[in-house]
This record gives structure tokens, sequence and C-alpha cells, in this order.
């Protein structure tokens, strides 16, 4: 079986003794030139991997900074589509690996073939897609496996190992891990058996595990960053833009090594 490039990266990572950082910023934030120089700037901070957020008018998962900047992109004319016509223009000059995290509904829209060839030939590493059960996604997997995407699984402190042991029969790139019960940016004290859930998933997924939702600052990882491979954050990297902070000051209280 061949890794996955999400794979590589992050192993990569581990093998320099360091955390693999994965920032989340939704597509068109700040606004729509401004994005492709933040995207550039974290690839240039260190960025391992970049999650691309698809915005949409009705995001479960996310808290309410991402969803107030989500319908703000919107409002300014930010989607997949308008995704898909800029992003070649800047591809080239990104060398991280890429992700976009969206919900199925925009993306069934655009159609799933479509989305899968134009993700390839934009050189993307695969989609997180939270709203999309397990057992719905059989079909998909197949499709996006043709063009090298990765569907990259999410698990969380009240998945069963049961559960976990189907998606780790399918699992690809990374194994997000949700450390709350609640949606991003929820910030706060991580839960009672958070680390003794990783440590599970750990023992289940052979792909590296990222940690998300909630990850405001470097030491709040500290009790558990033996347990994990990388950190994905994004509600805190945008209110650090919102306050007029640079994307490389961000990456670099993370212990982000710049590119040279």
């Amino acid at each position: 079986m061949i890794e996955s490039k999400l794979e590589t990266k992050l192993r990569q990572a581990k093998a320099e003794e360091r955390t693999g950082l994965i920032p989340f910023l939704p597509a068109g934030f700040p606004d729509r030139q401004r994005f492709f120089d933040e995207l550039k700037e974290l690839d240039r901070s260190g960025a391992d991997i970049i999650e691309i957020g698809i915005p949409f008018s009705d995001p479960v998962a996310d808290g309410p900074v991402v969803e107030e900047v989500s319908q703000e992109c919107l409002a300014r004319g930010a989607s997949l589509g308008w995704l898909f016509t800029e992003l070649p223009k800047h591809r080239a000059e990104i060398s991280a690996e890429i992700v976009l995290m969206g919900y199925v509904n925009p993306f069934m829209q655009h159609g799933w073939s479509r989305l899968a060839r134009q993700a390839a030939a934009l050189d993307l590493s695969g989609l997180i897609i939270p709203d999309l059960p397990l057992e719905e996604s059989l079909e998909l997997e197949g499709l996006f496996a043709e063009h090298r995407l990765d569907l990259i699984r999410l698990v969380g402190l009240n998945t069963p190992p049961h559960r976990m042991r189907l998606a780790a029969e399918r699992a690809g790139g990374f194994v997000y891990f949700v450390s709350v019960l609640g949606t991003t940016g929820s910030g706060g004290e991580f839960p009672a058996g958070l680390g003794r859930q990783l440590r599970l998933a750990g023992e289940i997924f052979r792909q590296p595990l990222a940690l998300g939702f909630g990850l405001e600052a470097p030491d709040r990882i500290d009790s558990i960053r033996d347990e994990i491979d990388a950190v994905v954050f994004g509600s805190a990297l945008i209110k650090h833009i919102q306050k007029g902070g640079s994307s490389s000051g961000f990456m670099n209280r993370w212990g982000a090594q710049p590119v040279r």
C-alpha cells in the first residue's frame, strides 16, 4: 500500500521530534485577496498541512467564530467554485499539503466526481466532511482513492471502540480527533478521559492522530502531547488575524519551523 502524502508529512514531523501543525483558514478570509497571502504565509511559516474551510450557511461542527466568518466569506462571494477558480493561480507557491474541510451539501451540489477531479488537478491531498456518516461514505471512498485523495475520519470522546475499528478499516491520511463534545473554538479545560481515549485511538489506528477543537495556545496540549502527532487550530488563528496579528506570529507561538 502506498502511504498517503498526508501520512508521510506527519510522520516526517514525528521523525523530527515535533508536533505537526495544521492551521485551518476559511476560504475567502480575511478577504478574497488576502486569503491567498495568508495561505502562503502559513506555508512559509512551517505549516505541515493547511486545512481550507469551505464556507457554508449551516456549519454544524463549527463554533461561533468560524460560523461568523464563514457567513462573511459567503457574502463576499467565496465558495467552492470560487476557490477552484482562484487557487490554481497560487498553488505552485505553496509547498504544504492542502485538505478541504466542508459539508455534504456544498460538495454534493458541486458534484462529487467533479470535486474529486478538480481537487486532484490542484494536487490537494484529502477531504474532511464532518456530517458524512461512515456508512454512507463507501462509494465516495473509491472515487477519492482513484484520485489519491484521503477521506479523513473524525473520532472523539464519545466514539466507542467498535466504531473506531470500523473507521480504522477505511481511514486515510490522518485521524482527526475531536477534543471536546461540542463545536470548534470551545476553549476551556479538556474533558476528563481525553488522554485515555487518545491512547485507545492510538492503539486502533495506524494513521497519525491530529487533535482539534478548542486549541487556543500551545500549553493546552502539554499533558497529552505524547499521545498525538499533530494539532489543528482554526478559531484561535482567526481571532489572532482579526486582531491584526500575523499568521507567521501565530505559527511561531506553536514552535513552527519556517521554510527556508
